[in-house]
């Protein structure tokens, strides 16, 4: 085994036994444990509408630590997952859902992607063949030769000989 393939191997190791930072502070934490976990599972399905790609678990924005404690403080007067999930959904969308729910008005959210990226594949392939059409005909994007009377009137414009424009 190479060196190169040893160091990809063992950086590969080392990816693998990271782990995303936690954003809780301790001052947010919940004194019942079994709380605090269904706090850190409902927060880890919450998406940061500041930083968006991250959970509200994971991010250190000022909004996200907003949602945390709300989160916490909905599970401390008693509400269900799925009642802690709905006052956030009610308030702020399916947007702040990781996950959201597959239905015609989140199509766009599930679909977007895929669909940005076929329309780049089919643009892709009009764009070579039509390169390759213009290659097989001959047509290039260099201008045509001058006729000997073009050339003849660019010489003497360009010698100040012909005062016609």
């Amino acid at each position: 085994m190479g060196m190169g393939r040893m160091l990809a191997a063992a950086a590969t190791g080392l990816l693998l036994l990271t782990t995303t930072a936690q954003a809780v502070q301790p001052d947010e934490m919940l004194a019942d444990p079994a709380l605090e976990a269904r706090a850190r599972e409902l927060s880890q399905e919450l998406r940061c509408v500041v930083c968006q790609n991250q959970s509200i678990d994971d991010s250190n924005a000022d909004l996200a630590r907003d949602l945390r404690l709300l989160v916490r403080q909905r599970l401390a007067v008693g509400d269900s997952d799925g009642q802690v999930m709905d006052y956030v959904v009610s308030r702020y969308g399916d947007f702040v859902l990781l996950r959201p729910p597959m239905r015609p008005d989140t199509y766009l959210l599930w679909f977007g992607p895929a669909l940005v990226l076929v329309l780049g594949a089919v643009a892709m392939v009009l764009y070579i063949r039509r390169r390759g059409a213009a290659a097989s005909t001959g047509e290039t994007n260099e201008p045509a030769a001058l006729s000997a009377d073009e050339e003849e009137r660019l010489n003497r414009l360009l010698s100040g000989k012909d005062s016609r424009v």
